[in-house]
């Protein structure tokens, strides 16, 4: 029999207690689970960097994976709680836009509330209700608990306003979405997107108002120090700098300007 994977985001860093007790109440639940740290260095309260984190890597975990995402300003409120399937997967978190990018590229079959008691700790903190109401949850999907039992059924979750990029004749608008632990820029605009607009060598990047160096495929095509565009492992346009920090270098972050425009062939030449 496969044992069942628990695979846990939060934003509870790692030096204290709360990601460890989490997991432990998994395990006093379904012992046979496996667990797995997705990060748990998502900025304090910063639902939207959660939000894109856990789309970057939902993906490639086996069908049937529990994801349990816990980043949550709004512990201890009445904001709601939710398990919900997408894609062959399984998801737990609070419902306050956290799975909104998930379901952006996989629209959910089931949203089911988070509101049976026997499916939680008997007392729950107001303050880490990640241990006593969501670990639990996963805890009893992993053990077999069907998603129905936990409560009614949503028409859907709260979803965040994530910012679209607008295409236009031979131009793409978009914006810094996040910046990753390099110092990379990663922006709303999608490998598709560039596509429909023209090969790499025929587009200019701008951030803000500067015009960014090169387009490349790796970044070890860039000279060192230069600043350059290319898509990266999430299918969406970065800016990075060859072994330096593009957020540094252009002092950019989550909503600077970043256009593509397709040059015409007498400025390619």
């Amino acid at each position: 029999m496969t044992r069942p994977v628990v695979a846990i985001l939060t934003d509870f860093g790692t030096a204290d207690h709360y990601v460890g007790a989490m997991k432990g109440v998994i395990l006093s639940i379904c012992p046979d689970a496996t667990l797995v740290d997705l990060t748990h260095d998502v900025p304090a309260h910063d639902v939207m960097a959660g939000a894109l984190e856990l789309a970057a890597c939902w993906r490639f975990f086996r069908p049937g994976t529990i994801f349990l995402a816990v980043v949550d300003p709004g512990v201890g409120t009445s904001r709601g709680g939710l398990v919900a399937e997408a894609g062959g997967a399984r998801f737990v978190a609070p419902d306050n836009g956290l799975l909104t990018a998930v379901f952006d590229e996989c629209p959910p079959s089931r949203v089911v509330a988070l509101t049976d008691a026997r499916y939680r700790r008997p007392v729950v903190s107001k303050t880490f209700e990640g241990r006593d109401r969501f670990a639990p949850a996963a805890g009893w999907l992993a053990a077999g608990v069907a998603p129905d039992a936990f409560g009614d059924s949503l028409d859907g979750a709260i979803r965040l306003a994530l910012p679209r990029p607008i295409e236009e004749d031979g131009r793409i608008s978009g914006c810094v979405l996040t910046v990753d632990r390099f110092g990379n820029l990663i922006t709303n605009i999608r490998r598709d997107a560039l596509d429909r607009l023209g090969p790499g060598s025929t587009l200019r990047v701008s951030i803000g108002q500067t015009p960014v160096g090169a387009w490349v495929d790796t970044y070890a095509e860039a000279m060192p120090g230069e600043t350059c565009a290319l898509v990266g492992s999430t299918d969406r346009l970065e800016i990075a700098v060859n072994g330096g920090r593009a957020v540094d270098r252009t002092g950019a972050g989550r909503g600077t300007a970043v256009t593509v425009v397709r040059l015409s062939a007498a400025m390619v030449r």
